[in-house]
């Protein structure tokens, strides 16, 4: 398999936001809208809280102001680990916090990482713009945890 790339569709597969019982399709999310979705190595974890996730959250209103609809945070976590770390952040109405228990989403991105002091196989640090479910532009960092080109202040949307 090869990494995804600016041009290709965003994968059909469902992530959960807030319970296993609340499955949200990537494909039907991103249809017709245009998102903005990045991804981080776990919920909690230093760079994560501190940096990435309140980047967002702080920039949120800006970011939907340019035309977007949804910002999406992604981890390789459990939906109520990826809940709480929303509510701890006022993640509501801001960005949608949506988990990849099994790193289903993550293996078909290509975009995984084994990081053994996190638990194993968990998801590089990026982001993308996508509209109407084509990535626009693709910002992976470049060791795939570091905190440069992913955060909110540097996405063009």
């Amino acid at each position: 398999m090869v990494q995804i790339k600016e041009g290709d569709k965003i994968p059909s597969i469902d992530l959960f936001e807030d319970s296993p019982a609340n499955k949200v399709n990537m494909a039907d999310l991103c249809a017709g809208k245009k998102v903005v979705l990045f991804a981080v190595p776990g919920a909690f974890t230093p760079g994560c809280s501190k940096t990435h996730l309140p980047g967002y959250v702080d920039r949120a209103d800006a970011i939907k102001s340019s035309g977007v609809q949804e910002i999406v945070c992604v981890s390789v976590n459990d939906p109520f680990v990826m809940s709480a770390w929303g509510k701890q952040h006022n993640t509501g109405g801001k960005v949608r916090m949506l988990a990849d228990p099994a790193a289903i989403f993550t293996k078909q991105l290509e975009l995984g990482a084994d990081l053994p002091p996190l638990g194993g196989l968990r998801s590089k640090r990026y982001s993308m713009v996508l509209e109407d479910g084509v990535i626009k532009s693709l910002n992976v960092e470049p060791d795939g945890t570091g905190l440069s080109c992913s955060l909110a202040d540097k996405i063009k949307v």
